[in-house]
Parts: C-alpha cells; structure tokens; sequence
C-alpha cells in the first residue's frame, strides 16, 4: 500500500483514489470469498432463520409455510443470504480497510476517538440484532395471526428472508444511533442543546420501535425495549453536555489568550 510508505498521509488526489481502489478491491475479494462460505453455510442459517414461521406451525397450529413461487427463487434466496453472510463474516476486514484509508488524515486524539466509537457500537449493534431475533416469534405470530380462519398464510421465502434481514439491521442500527450522536457532537456538527430539545421525538419513536418490537399486548415488554434505548439516548445526551461545556472552557481560555496578547498585559507577557 502506498500509505506504508507515506505514513503522514500526504498524498495527491491521484494517490488517495488508487488507494481507495486498492483497499476496495481487497475488500471485495474477502467479502466474494465470505460469500462463498457463505453459500455452503446456507442450509444451518436458514432453518435459524425460518424456526418463527416453523415453531408457530408446531405449537400454535397455524396454517403458515414458506414458499418459493419461481424456478430461479431458490438460487436467488441462497445467494441473498450467501451475500449477507459474507458482507458480516468480513466484516472486521473491509472495517479495518476503511479505518485504514481514514486514519492517517486524522490527529492522535481524534483516532482515540474513533476507535472509542467503534468499540461502543459494534457491542451496541449485536445487542440490537439479538433484541430483534428475540421479538421476531413474537412478531411474526402477531402478523400471521391476521390470517383468516380457513385459509393458509403462503409466505414468500424471499420476502421473508429480505424482511427478517431488515428487522435485524434497522434494531442494530437504532441501538447504535446514540453513538452516532455523540461522534456528530465530537466533530462539532450537533449540540447537546439540540439533542434535548428534541427529547419528545427520540421518545416518540423509540415507543413506535418498541411497539414493533413487541407486537403483543404485553405492555411490560415494550417497557424493557424502551428503557436502554431511552436511557443510551440520555447517556449520549449527557456526554455532549460535558463535551460541549468542555470545549466552551476551552474557546473562553483562548479568546482570554488572544486578548491578552493584544492588549498587552503582564499575563501576555509571562505566557509568552
């Protein structure tokens, strides 16, 4: 890589883009090999993933299969779920590729940062994917159970699959979005004021995710969905208070600085 021997990270424009095309293109490779892997573990992965469909059947014996309604609809579901399982095995490489490409234009106190971030969210994001795993039975027989008596609940597999994929990303990423609040007020983008001003909303939809999260009429269930995404909203809340009031210290200090080196003052003169 070029970056080895350029550690500073001063490149051309011509240099940045062919060692964006470099790691992308080892990326790709990783990712098309996971995919691979992906492809033969296919068979395990996806009775996990049609066990709520299967264990509503069994246990509450609702009429609910699914279904493959087109000569290709089996290899596109394999491949679906191959992609998916490669893109999250390599995960950890095409990550360490883009650290890799954004790190050397960032300062030692900002890459501390970062990699703070990281270590919070991916924890963070699995915590939200299994909250949604847990829920989807749940989910799922709230659905299903709409389904008129006499008649069978024929489910698409593809659109099964592609639906319980998405349930696990939009829980991960809504579990990972009070660090993204706190990254944009690291990098000076967003307040903390902003943030609590708009407290009613992050409410508000933190219910409605409950809500789907918990379809039943449990309402104790929704309250344990609600609560850490309440409490991790404050939390990111309460450490932009502090960034902000830190960084107000710190812009008072060297406004006092500027004044006194303009004026002139025995301060001024000890400092320099």
């Amino acid at each position: 890589m070029a970056r080895k021997r350029n550690p500073d990270g001063k490149m051309s424009l011509g240099g940045h883009l062919k060692e964006l095309r470099n790691r992308l293109f080892w990326s790709a490779i990783f990712v098309f090999a996971g995919t691979i892997a992906g492809w033969f573990l296919f068979q395990p992965v996806f009775q996990i993933l049609q066990k709520p469909v299967v264990d509503l059947a069994n246990t509450k014996g609702v009429n609910a299969t699914l279904n493959i309604g087109t000569v290709a609809g089996a290899f596109d579901l394999q491949l679906q779920v191959s992609i998916f399982l490669g893109v999250m095995m390599t995960s950890p490489i095409w990550l360490y590729n883009l650290w890799a490409f954004i790190t050397p234009g960032l300062k030692k106190r900002e890459r501390k940062f970062t990699l703070g971030f990281v270590f919070t969210a991916v924890p963070l994001f699995l915590t939200g994917c299994w909250l949604a795993w847990i829920s989807l039975p749940g989910f799922v027989s709230t659905l299903i159970g709409f389904t008129p008596q006499g008649t069978a609940n024929v489910i698409n597999a593809n659109e099964y699959i592609l639906f319980t994929i998405r349930i696990l990303l939009v829980f991960g990423l809504a579990f990972v979005l009070p660090v993204v609040l706190v990254m944009l007020n690291f990098a000076n983008l967003i307040t903390a004021k902003s943030i609590l001003k708009s407290w009613r909303i992050a409410v508000f939809v933190i219910a409605v995710i409950a809500a789907l999260a918990t379809p039943t009429a449990d309402p104790m269930s929704m309250f344990l969905v609600m609560v850490p995404l309440i409490a991790l909203y404050f939390i990111a809340a309460a450490i932009t208070y502090f960034n902000d009031k830190r960084r107000d210290r710190r812009l008072a200090k060297l406004h006092d600085s500027f004044e006194n080196s303009v004026t002139g003052t025995p301060e001024a003169a000890e400092n320099d």
